[in-house]
């Protein structure tokens, strides 16, 4: 005889679906996959806005600070002239000594720096580092050679800060 009625015992028991099988994830595992890949995107997210702003300060810094290597090797150059300044007196000679070592102090300190002086004189004139200021007859100077240096040109690495001020020899016949 069958009966239809249960026994206090027993458990009523799942029915098997379509995807129940063995190698099948619980609906469960997509939903956890999902939260696990937007907390990283989270992550990564914060991860990038953090790596901006610390490079937005260390370009801050970098603007604010780039030149302090720079002031430290001019302040003797400023030294030397307020010592020079001091001693005020009138021998010429020992003011031009003073104005030569002062200029030294400056030319290390700028070439450490980088900076390197165009000084022309006796050269070609080449359009990329030279101005021309006027075209002069220069008896022995072959044409197109530098024969004056109004002002020396300087260039930081490979960029011109300043070209260099020059009287360039002419043609005898023009």
């Amino acid at each position: 005889m069958h009966s239809t009625e249960s026994t206090p015992d027993a458990q009523p028991q799942p029915v098997p679906g379509p995807g129940d099988g063995p190698g099948v994830e619980a609906p469960a595992g997509p939903a956890a996959e999902l939260a696990a890949a937007r907390d990283e995107q989270v992550r990564l997210l914060a991860e990038m806005d953090n790596q901006r702003k610390r490079a937005a300060r260390d370009v801050e810094a970098a603007r604010r600070y780039g030149s302090e290597r720079l002031l430290a090797d001019l302040l003797p150059v400023a030294d030397s002239l307020e010592a020079g300044l001091r001693a005020g007196g009138v021998d010429p000679v020992k003011l031009a000594e003073g104005m030569a070592a002062t200029l030294r102090l400056l030319d290390k300190a700028l070439e450490r720096h980088g900076l390197e002086a165009i000084d022309p004189a006796g050269a070609p004139f080449n359009p990329e580092l030279h101005q021309a200021m006027s075209v002069v007859e220069a008896g022995g100077a072959a044409p197109g050679s530098v024969v004056t240096v109004f002002q020396k040109g300087y260039r930081l690495s490979d960029r011109l800060l300043r070209p260099a001020m020059v009287a360039v020899a002419g043609d005898a016949g023009s």
